[in-house]
């Protein structure tokens, strides 16, 4: 008789594919992976970081941590994009709607990526860690967005 197969359920195996994405993350501050899911379809990815051929934080230093911004806080001041909005630009650069969709992702989006997301039809988002951003908890009230944390 052979071993039984461990097989992660869906959750859990979007949420591995998040965590390896984030990974190519070039941030120096937090490495945050993003992929949009439709009917158990990866559609997009997306990982923090610079916009394409702009130099990386890595080797230019980050502006955030030479001023002291704290984390959810002046998300302007930052060379690079977050992982929900890169998600995004891939989908739309690709011509992939992700209406409908499931956002897994590694941080709970910050106010701006919410907004972002709402407007994209994301209609769940399910992810792993808190973001300090009161503003996204407000927000949140005022959308049937379903959240879930991760455990």
């Amino acid at each position: 008789m052979s071993a039984k197969i461990t097989r992660p359920d869906w959750t859990e195996y979007f949420m591995d594919i998040t965590r390896l994405v984030a990974r190519r993350s070039t941030c120096i501050r937090r490495q945050v992976g993003a992929i949009v899911v439709k009917d158990k379809r990866v559609l997009a990815t997306g990982y923090n970081g610079v916009p394409t051929g702009l130099a990386h934080c890595e080797d230019v230093g980050c502006i955030r941590e030479k001023n002291n911004i704290p984390s959810g806080q002046r998300h302007e001041l930052c060379r690079g994009l977050h992982a929900e909005q890169n998600t995004i630009i891939q989908a739309a650069y690709h011509g992939i709607s992700i209406n409908g969709a499931i956002l897994f992702c590694t941080t709970l989006p910050c106010s701006i990526c919410l907004k972002m997301l709402i407007n994209s039809g994301i209609k769940e988002i399910i992810y792993e860690h808190g973001y300090p951003d009161d503003l996204t908890e407000s927000l949140l009230k005022e959308t049937d967005l379903t959240l879930t944390k991760y455990k």
